[in-house]
């Protein structure tokens, strides 16, 4: 079975799954590779060169109100605002305090109208600012914070492990944890599927999602044990690693979890209208 993924340590799951033979132990042969970008991911999962994709849930719920034809198999990471991996970065000597202060400013997300961008908008909005107002720029994580440490952007969105990078270097600060405007606790990537490899491979697809499930289980409570394979899939250093706020990864699929974010894609015409997120996950797989 072959999956592809972004190199983010949302992946660690599936990393693990290889490591300590569970895939191996549920009668999976899993390789796991990483993808230059997440439409590479869905063309290879869409065309069959590709058995399983994980992909950011706002770009998986663009493409579901489009016709394509796949299904959500497996959670990925999941935003816990108790413990944020995902966020808004200005220079430490900035004088940006409020939402408001970055009107007409310029900031660096790592997808235009991906989920990160979204969050930050909807962040400005409700504490004031005017998200309309903001020049948006695409930026990759290395990218983006060269840019904003050299003061070329006035903020930038990031996730871990790239956020934590950024901070240690000590010229950053946090401006605010935007992806809290969202919700406290919710979905945001996921392992998908075609419909077509669903329906020909249901009893592999149930096999993984278990696997997917104890590898999270255990990686969640064992951070220590993943730091080095983290490393190397991601390119961020273990010291990184090991200090940051590592991610939460997803034991089962649950709608409620999911709904925040088309509620959101909706009000920023990412879609253009509502909808069900049960419709989203494999029928087999529904909580």
């Amino acid at each position: 079975m072959s999956v592809s993924t972004s190199p983010d340590e949302d992946a660690v799951a599936c990393l693990y799954g290889v490591a300590s033979g569970i895939f191996r132990r549920n009668g999976l042969d899993v390789t796991v590779t990483a993808a230059n970008s997440g439409a590479a991911t869905s063309a290879g999962v869409i065309g069959g060169s590709i058995d399983v994709g994980k992909a950011s849930l706002l770009g998986l719920i663009a493409g579901h109100t489009k016709g394509i034809p796949f299904t959500l198999v497996a959670p990925a990471s999941m935003y816990d605002s108790s413990a944020p991996v995902a966020g808004t970065l200005v220079r430490s000597d900035s004088s940006i305090k409020a939402a408001r202060d970055l009107n007409g400013k310029t900031v660096s997300v790592q997808s235009l109208k991906g989920f990160l961008q979204i969050a930050f908008m909807n962040w400005i909005d409700e504490h004031g600012g005017d998200s309309s107002s903001i020049k948006y720029i695409e930026f990759s994580p290395s990218a983006a914070s060269a840019a904003l440490l050299a003061g070329r952007t006035d903020a930038a969105t990031f996730a871990n492990p790239s956020l934590a990078a950024t901070l240690n270097t000590k010229k950053a600060r946090v401006f605010a944890w935007t992806c809290d405007s969202v919700g406290k606790y919710y979905l945001q990537a996921g392992y998908f599927c075609s419909m077509d490899y669903v329906t020909k491979n249901p009893d592999v697809v149930a096999r993984f999602a278990k696997s997917v499930a104890d590898a999270s289980a255990y990686t969640n409570t064992h951070l220590a044990e993943t730091v080095d394979m983290i490393s190397k899939f991601t390119g961020v250093s273990p010291d990184d690693i090991t200090h940051m706020t590592r991610v939460t990864c997803g034991t089962k699929l649950d709608p409620a979890q999911i709904q925040p974010i088309v509620d959101l894609a909706v009000k920023y015409k990412i879609i253009p209208a509502r909808f069900d997120a049960r419709e989203m996950i494999d029928p087999a797989l529904r909580s």
